[in-house]
């Protein structure tokens, strides 16, 4: 199972792996019963945990790097239940961490995932969009100018005239356009 699958959803506790989108939801399956269901997005909203952040002293850094070092500590996950032991074990585990900007249901809830993670054997790592090497770019650089080049410019758009243009009334002087009085609106009386 791919961690860049696996979502939140609003109103439902847990999290979930997403199986497949519609346009007016999501079909998801839950990590912790392995049912799947279809969860309308009129109703609910959808978090993918890659797009998490987490606040910190310094940066903002994204929710898989608090999960890996949950991982890589040798501390035992306290229960989710008790807030002072999940505020300490983070206290060790992440010290880095604004503690004053990170709620305690928020690490509760970092706590119950990371457990839930770790039961379905997920790897915690973003998925990697692929890199482009320098010579891409220097191709891509000079290929985007030619390719603008080889366009064809596009004409405007001509405007309509209430009459003809190329024909002039007797009596004018100019070729132009005649302009048209603005409608009047109807009324209850006529």
């Amino acid at each position: 199972m791919e961690y860049s699958r696996i979502i939140s959803v609003t109103g439902l506790g847990g999290l979930f792996e997403l199986v497949g989108s519609k346009a007016d939801g999501a079909i998801v399956r839950s990590l912790e019963d392995k049912t799947t269901r279809f969860v309308s997005s009129r109703v609910h909203s959808f978090s993918h945990l890659e797009s998490i952040e987490v606040y910190t002293i310094r940066e903002n850094v994204n929710l898989v790097e608090v999960l890996q070092a949950m991982s890589a500590s040798k501390e035992t996950v306290p229960s989710e239940k008790d807030a002072a032991a999940v505020k300490a074990y983070f206290q060790k585990v992440y010290p880095d961490m604004d503690f004053d900007r990170v709620y305690g249901s928020d690490m509760k809830k970092m706590v119950k995932w990371f457990t839930i993670l770790n039961g379905n054997n997920v790897e915690f790592k973003l998925s990697e969009a692929p890199e482009e090497t320098e010579e891409e770019v220097a191709v891509e650089e000079v290929a985007a100018p030619a390719a603008e080049e080889a366009k064809p410019a596009k004409a405007p758009k001509a405007k309509k005239a209430a009459a003809p243009a190329t024909e002039a009334a007797e009596g004018d002087e100019a070729a132009a356009p005649k302009k048209r009085a603005p409608r009047k609106k109807k009324t209850e009386e006529e």
